[in-house]
């Protein structure tokens, strides 16, 4: 499965410069990555453009190789998009607004609805399928989120700053349900907290005003920690090594 972006040029507004200019990225085959950096680094952006709902100056969005523009409908029902604020209609339950996404997407209502009840159960909802979205807390929103892409077979999932506003436990929750989602599909998370780059992350995508400073397996990412890094701040150690904070670049 290949999703990327070729040599994309992208900006909000005409009198401004460019968010990403001749920036080029493709999201790893299989795993979790994370791509982290700091708030305005262009994380956003390059993931509505991978989703399909930026449209780039200059440059290619590639979905299997083609033009997005060509496989529109097929990228519809293999990629899944998870922005920051879940859209979710407050009228309607978990079940069923989840199962309204899969019919959009493309499947039977019959269908939907029985992925929709299969899909909440992954991520550990089924107590909440009944209840209505706008009673449900931040971290079970994102968990309806992932699960509205479960329901349609997503062959790809992005997650744009996923973990925001969560509580620590809700946090881990939803790291956990992240972890298996990702040992299925390839999942693309998006994120500025260091705190996120747990251990099951594949690879490590390191971003700085709009451009990859660094990209790999985590392990790598980690070797970028000063010797003197104590325990557990490795990755903090990195992330300021990379990005020049610590006086070293």
């Amino acid at each position: 499965m290949t999703l990327l972006l070729d040599h994309v040029t992208f900006r909000y507004h005409r009198w401004e410069r460019p968010v990403l200019a001749n920036f080029s990225y493709e999201i790893p085959s299989e795993g979790l990555t994370i791509l982290l950096g700091p708030n305005g680094a262009g994380k956003s952006t390059t993931l509505s453009l991978l989703a399909g709902t930026a449209t780039p100056l200059a440059g290619r969005v590639r979905f299997k190789e083609a033009p997005l523009t060509s496989a529109s409908r097929e990228f519809r029902r293999q990629v899944a998009w998870l922005p920051q604020r879940v859209p979710t209609s407050r009228q309607l339950t978990a079940r069923e607004y989840v199962a309204y996404v899969a019919w959009l997407k493309g499947e039977s209502r019959t269908d939907a609805w029985e992925r929709a009840g299969e899909a909440l159960e992954q991520v550990d909802l089924s107590e909440q399928s009944g209840q209505k979205t706008a009673r449900l807390s931040g971290g079970q929103l994102r968990r309806v989120g992932i699960a509205c892409a479960l329901a349609h077979d997503a062959l790809i999932i992005l997650l744009d700053e996923p973990t925001a506003g969560l509580d620590p436990h809700q946090r881990t929750v939803f790291r956990d349900v992240v972890r298996k989602v990702a040992a299925r599909v390839p999942v693309l998370m998006s994120t500025h907290d260091v705190a996120d780059l747990a251990d099951e992350a594949n690879t490590v995508s390191l971003m700085k005003d709009g451009r990859i400073v660094h990209h790999g397996a985590t392990q790598s990412f980690l070797d970028h920690a000063r010797p003197d890094a104590a325990p557990g701040r490795q990755a903090e150690s990195a992330y300021s090594v990379l990005m020049g904070l610590d006086g070293t670049s």
